[in-house]
């Protein structure tokens, strides 16, 4: 049977055995009716929950937060729970969003009048006016639903109305990647270059760019030939800060293999000799400074594109790592690990290639085994 009603605003699901109730929203700036259901199992948590509903819902309209603007709340989630709780580069690129769009576009709603098509209406506005993509576009979209996620949680809003937008479709990233023999080639053209030494931990360790710049002396462990990747250099705007790595799983310790060792050793004697001791950092400029990813990310591209080679990018070197890793018969999860990912489907969604090349073997040996 289908619902039935059992009382105003409150039905019964004789199949599942569940009673819902009805929450009127109020009306979208197209005038339609907005419900939300929530389901109980019993008719005395039902009526608990309708009459919850209903209080907060008088005591939203009645309170002067009712015209709180979007811009008001936004300042107040970054200074109360963003700041405190999140990394300087996440604080640095949320207020670059919230400056540079959010702000201007939407910052004097209110945010209980702040409808899911007026919000829809701002994604196709700013890609059209701003030319962001629509990766960038779902930055966007996280930021919005948890600053307003934490408005609901807050008591400051009844519903989200990013529960009904439908968020940016993020496209995928194609890695631009070297194979072998153009690895090789790199390899080379680099011999006895300065550039030598981070171009092989990023090609030969998979080191992201940021922590190439962060890698220190005390995490080189020579009589045990591993290095401890604890920490990156990353920039923001015209600031660099040395901080913890990615996320919890990017801390890892890798094998060095004899040419990493040796490289290592050279160039920490060289450090020595010329800088009178270790600053520190592994990576130097030529003034003996620790470098920013984006001033070591240049200085490759310039390499690349002064001796023709094919474009890659510094990371790039990151993804030929674990092409060649998976070329050599070395599984998702193994590659994932070594690259610092936090699960086997974070390297899945990130290297299509090497699951495409995976089931190219796979059909392969079955139409072997047929002929």
């Amino acid at each position: 049977m289908a619902r039935k009603k059992v009382e105003r605003n409150i039905s019964f699901d004789d199949v599942r055995g569940l009673y819902y109730v009805s929450m009127d929203l109020g009306r979208d700036a197209a005038g339609r009716r907005l419900r939300q259901y929530r389901t109980y199992p019993t008719i005395t948590a039902a009526r608990a929950g309708l009459r919850d509903f209903l209080a907060r819902r008088e005591q939203e309209l009645q309170t002067p937060r009712h015209q709180l603007t979007l811009s008001d709340w936004l300042e107040y989630w970054m200074d109360t729970i963003v700041r405190p709780n999140r990394a300087e580069t996440t604080v640095y690129a949320y207020q670059k969003i919230i400056d540079n769009h959010l702000v201007p576009a939407l910052g004097d709603t209110p945010i209980l009048k702040l409808s899911p098509k007026e919000i829809q209406q701002y994604y196709t506005q700013v890609q059209r006016d701003s030319g962001l993509s629509s990766n960038t576009l779902r930055r966007h979209h996280d930021l919005l639903s948890s600053a307003l996620r934490t408005a609901v949680r807050q008591d400051m809003l009844l519903v989200s109305p990013m529960e009904r937008v439908e968020p940016p479709r993020s496209r995928q990233y194609e890695a631009d990647f070297y194979n072998p023999e153009e690895l090789k080639r790199l390899y080379a053209l680099l011999q006895g270059h300065w550039m030598e030494l981070p171009v092989k931990l990023a090609g030969s360790l998979g080191l992201r760019r940021e922590e190439l710049c962060g890698l220190k002396w005390d995490n080189v462990n020579f009589q045990r030939r591993v290095l401890y990747i604890r920490e990156a250099r990353t920039a923001f705007g015209s600031t660099i800060v040395q901080k913890e790595t990615k996320n919890r799983a990017s801390v890892r310790t890798l094998y060095m293999p004899e040419e990493i060792l040796q490289l290592l050793r050279r160039e920490e004697e060289r450090q020595r000799r010329e800088l009178d001791s270790l600053t520190g950092h592994v990576v130097l400029d030529q003034k003996g400074q620790p470098y920013s990813p984006n001033a070591l990310s240049l200085a490759f591209t310039r390499f690349v594109r002064k001796n023709d080679l094919p474009r890659v990018t510094l990371h790039g070197l990151r993804h030929s790592f674990a092409t060649i890793a998976s070329f050599q018969g070395v599984s998702l999860f193994d590659i994932g690990k070594a690259l610092g990912h936090s699960t086997p489907a974070t390297t899945g969604r990130i290297y299509t290639h090497l699951i495409d090349r995976t089931h190219e073997e796979t059909l392969m040996k079955v139409s072997d085994a047929l002929k």
